[in-house]
């Protein structure tokens, strides 16, 4: 690894609590600069968030390693002064579902006050929506707005060996004024249309794929594997997102909204709100779930529970459930004094049904949230098993790059903690164009046809924030 400086850094952060009323969360959004970020996770505070004090970026099958070094070299440093645990300074990034195998782009690199690490010239040229993010990349914001359930918080960090207090607490000031003259409610533009849409994936292919995964399962190669589906399209007008972020709040409260931006002047924008939490780790307690088993929702409530309640009978749903939940179990079993199972559950959203695990588990000694996240990447509801076995069949199946797409996503903050969630209901976006992702867990006696409309209710939470009302 790269050391990121001659000397470490220097890392200054202070924050303010925030009195009156605050703007809303589109005005704050739309006020900061890129690279922007938002996390809004269910019993977190909300973080909305500009700027880069600090990049760090990694390549390779090591890049969680050289991430966590590089973050605790990072925090090492610190100045830290927060009024309140959720104010305090952290990491917000993710890394790329897949990585290329062991070569000489295998690197880290940390780049302070802003800007992008400069580029590998031996690293191979990324094309496509996800040309501007790495294998992995997380971002220490410059100014970070936090909402709590007892108000909102301001936090201005530095980073460098000329950062100073008297400049971070100048700049608090500047941001306090800022934020008190932006609109208190902002008009939300319609939804952009769309005016071309461009399925990856053919219907054909989508049936051979998914026959030669349950061939394969049939002949014990597989036990499952979940292939996914990408969908482009074109936008008849600009994409707000921070709109879109604003409506996916309203519909689907129980997932986790994020928003993750490279820098540049018009850097495209990776979002979306996600049903299932990768891992959270706070101290030695580890809280992550099992989500795997999908059904469609019901036109009345009668029939809702009835589809939900068949789900929970479903075979092939309970399956593939359990093959995920023994798995995570498995993984987190190397770290944990114990491990215990909650109740299997029915986790209802605006569109879907899945079949939900809560599982928790206290460690033996303490570790690093990214050694947990390495350690449960991919989970059998976005990869399969075995593990080798399903990411060879997906890289053999799917016509496109996965990216950032159902790969781990969150933040990390100096004493190691963390919370991760898996990038699924997302579409990475440029102003006029964007690319939506979803996928589908194949096992045994998948059927091709009921596996293509499965996809089509999991583009739905995004496409709906995109389609004309």
């Amino acid at each position: 690894m790269e050391s990121p400086r001659a000397a470490d850094p220097q890392l200054i952060s202070r924050s303010v609590r925030l009195n009156g009323e605050l703007p809303s969360f589109r005005a704050v959004l739309k006020g900061f600069d890129a690279p922007r970020t938002v996390w809004d996770s269910p019993g977190e505070a909300t973080v909305i968030a500009g700027g880069a004090a600090a990049t760090l970026t990694a390549e390779g099958p090591d890049r969680f390693d050289h991430i966590r070094e590089a973050a605790e070299s990072l925090f090492a440093s610190g100045d830290v002064h927060a009024g309140t645990e959720a104010a305090c300074p952290r990491l917000f990034g993710g890394f790329t579902f897949h990585t290329d195998q062991p070569s000489e782009t295998d690197r880290a690199a940390v780049d302070i006050d802003g800007g992008e690490p400069a580029p590998d010239e031996d690293a191979p040229e990324s094309t496509g929506p996800w040309a501007e993010f790495p294998d992995a990349r997380f971002v220490f914001p410059r100014v970070q707005v936090t909402i709590t359930d007892r108000g909102p918080w301001l936090t201005v960090n530095a980073v460098g060996p000329d950062a100073s207090v008297a400049a971070v607490e100048d700049r608090i000031e500047a941001e306090r004024e800022r934020l008190c003259s932006l609109p208190a409610a902002d008009p939300e533009t319609p939804q952009p249309g769309l005016i071309d849409r461009r399925r990856t994936t053919t219907p054909e292919s989508w049936h051979g794929g998914v026959t030669t995964a349950t061939d394969r399962i049939e002949a014990g190669d597989l036990q499952k594997v979940v292939l996914a589906q990408a969908l482009e399209v074109d936008l008849a007008a600009d994409l707000e997102v921070g709109d879109i972020l604003s409506r996916l709040g309203e519909k689907y409260p129980s997932c986790t909204r994020f928003l993750v931006e490279p820098e540049g002047p018009e850097p495209p924008a990776f979002f979306g709100a996600t049903p299932e939490r990768l891992v959270s780790l706070r101290g030695r307690t580890v809280e992550t779930d099992a989500l795997a088993g999908t059904t469609g929702r019901g036109e009345t409530p009668a029939e809702d529970e009835w589809l939900a309640e068949e789900l929970l009978a479903d075979a092939k749903n309970v399956h593939e459930h359990e093959l995920v939940a023994e798995t995570i179990r498995e993984q987190l079993a190397p770290f944990a004094a114990s491990v215990s199972t909650g109740d299997r559950r029915i986790k209802r959203l605006a569109t879907v049904q899945h079949i939900h695990t809560p599982i928790t588990a206290e460690l033996a000694a303490d570790t690093h949230v990214l050694s947990l996240v390495e350690a449960l990447h991919p989970t059998p509801a976005v990869g399969g098993l075995p593990p080798e076995a399903a990411l060879e069949t997906i890289r053999e199946t799917e016509p496109f790059d996965r990216g950032w797409y159902a790969a781990p996503i969150g933040w990390v903050d100096a004493a190691g903690n963390g919370t991760f969630a898996v990038g699924l209901r997302s579409a990475v976006a440029t102003r006029r164009r964007a690319t939506l992702f979803a996928g589908v867990g194949i096992v045994g006696d998948s059927d091709p046809d009921r596996e293509w409309d499965e996809v089509e209710l999991k583009f739905r939470p995004i496409l709906d924030e995109l389609e004309a009302a």
